[in-house]
C-alpha cells in the first residue's frame, strides 16, 4: 500500500476524522443531549410551521410532530440529521482544498443538509397521517436514501469544485 497515494491519504484522513466525530458524538454529544434535543425541537419547529402555511392542523408535543387527530412521529437523536452531518464534514475535510473553501461548502452543505431533513420530516408526518400503510417504506428505505443521496452529490461538487480550483497549475517551461 503506497501511503502517498491521494486515494490512501483521503482514505485515512477520513477514517481518522470519522473515528474524532463518533468518539465525539457517542462519548458527549449524545449522552449530554443538548445539542440533539436541540436541533429536534428545532426541526419540529420549522416543520410544523412549514405545514401551517399550508393549512395543516398540525400538532407538537416536545419532539413530537403531527396532524390532526392522527398519530404523530417523534424526532429521536439519530433522526435529526447530526450524524449525517458529520458524515459529510468529514468527507469535505479529508478531500484536499483551500480551507476557508472547506468550511464555507461545510456550512453550505449543512444548511442544505438541514432543509431536506424538514422536507424528509414534513414528507414522514405526511406519510403517517394520510397513507400510514407506507409510513415504515417511506421512513427506512426512500426519505432515507434521498437524505445520503444529496450528501454524496454535495461531496461530488464539492470534489468537482476543489479539482478545479486548487489542483496545482501547470509548469510551463520558459524560453
Amino acid at each position: 500500500m503506497d501511503l502517498k497515494s491521494p486515494v490512501v491519504a483521503f482514505v485515512l484522513k477520513a477514517l481518522a476524522i470519522f473515528v474524532i466525530w463518533y468518539m465525539l458524538y457517542e462519548l458527549w454529544l449524545l449522552p449530554d443531549g443538548s445539542l440533539d434535543e436541540w436541533l429536534s425541537l428545532n426541526i419540529i419547529g420549522v416543520s410544523a410551521g412549514m405545514l401551517e402555511v399550508f393549512g395543516v392542523d398540525v400538532f407538537t408535543v416536545n419532539r413530537i410532530i403531527g396532524i390532526g387527530e392522527f398519530p404523530g412521529i417523534e424526532i429521536v437523536d439519530g433522526c435529526n440529521g447530526i450524524a449525517a452531518m458529520g458524515l459529510f464534514i468529514g468527507f469535505i475535510l479529508s478531500y484536499p482544498g483551500d480551507i476557508k473553501n472547506r468550511i464555507s461548502f461545510c456550512v453550505a452543505g449543512i444548511g442544505i443538509i438541514y432543509l431536506i431533513n424538514i422536507l424528509r420530516v414534513i414528507t414522514l408526518v405526511l406519510t403517517q397521517a394520510y397513507w400510514p400503510q407506507f409510513f415504515d417504506f417511506t421512513h427506512d428505505y426512500s426519505t432515507t436514501a434521498i437524505f445520503y443521496i444529496v450528501i454524496f452529490l454535495l461531496w461530488m461538487i464539492w470534489v468537482n469544485f476543489a479539482d478545479m480550483n486548487f489542483t496545482p497549475k501547470k509548469q510551463t517551461a520558459h524560453a
